[in-house]
């Protein structure tokens, strides 16, 4: 049997595990609630219009945020990158920056930005950014310097030496950054919106535990879990997709 086989026999047996447990009495059927009841309530809230309302909310934030940190760390990774002073004079903050969990910060981010939009933006942000930034960094660092060599021996050098050298060498650095972002940034994203917030995956799910609809709060978790597997499979085929050269290049 493949790989994706023995994948799919794993997942079921979970899935049946998750099932049964809270039927045979092992488990309170308050607490974990059988699947196909979940699975009810998901498709509920789907018909209702409530998760796509829920879903539209988290999946603005999470653009909103995951695009400031693209827009910021892969410029930023790219002069540090490449300019090793100004890598000198940025590395030690940025380095202690990074070091400050997102979650640690998320009091600060509410003092300043209060408890609206912005504030969530910036936690997914804060999160998301460093990823990007640190993967850019690697990846001009770990060009060959005899490509370098080699291109401005032939009379490339600034802007034509970024495009046709730097920016396409570094490229799947950049979107493996952003990947490990995304994932980065679905995480905060539950904390986010468990403060302050009316809307959103990560609300659903508080909103329903404190109010003790125990289906609808492991309903969210799904949706949270299918959340966070789209966006990784969209960044992964873009990934692939546009770095389809370098396997191309391996194979021959």
């Amino acid at each position: 049997m493949n790989t994706r086989l023995y994948q799919a026999l794993f997942i079921l047996l979970l899935l049946s595990i998750w099932q049964f447990v809270p039927a045979t009495g092992l488990i309170n059927p308050h607490f974990l609630t059988p699947l196909s009841e979940v699975l009810k309530t998901l498709w509920r809230l789907s018909v209702s219009g409530q998760l796509h309302g829920h879903l539209a909310v988290s999946l603005k934030r999470i653009l909103l945020g995951l695009g400031m940190s693209i827009v910021i760390g892969c410029p930023l990774g790219l002069l540090m990158g490449w300019f090793k002073d100004f890598e000198k004079v940025v590395d030690a903050p940025l380095q202690a920056g990074r070091q400050i969990s997102a979650l640690a910060l998320f009091p600060v981010f509410i003092l300043f930005f209060g408890i609206g939009e912005l504030s969530k933006v910036v936690i997914i942000f804060w999160a998301s950014i460093w990823p990007i930034l640190l993967n850019t960094i690697a990846g001009v660092q770990n060009i060959d310097p005899l490509l370098i060599k080699s291109a401005r021996s032939m009379g490339a050098s600034g802007g034509r030496l970024l495009m046709k050298l730097i920016l396409p060498a570094v490229t799947p650095s950049i979107l493996t950054g952003i990947r490990l972002g995304g994932a980065y940034a679905v995480m905060v994203l539950v904390a986010a919106e468990m403060v302050g917030a009316n809307s959103g995956l990560g609300f659903l799910v508080l909103n329903s535990q404190e109010t003790f609809k125990i289906p609808e709060m492991y309903a969210g978790i799904i949706a949270l879990g299918l959340f966070g597997l789209l966006i990784n499979n969209l960044l992964l085929a873009l990934e692939k997709r546009t770095t389809r050269w370098k396997e191309t290049r391996e194979s021959n």
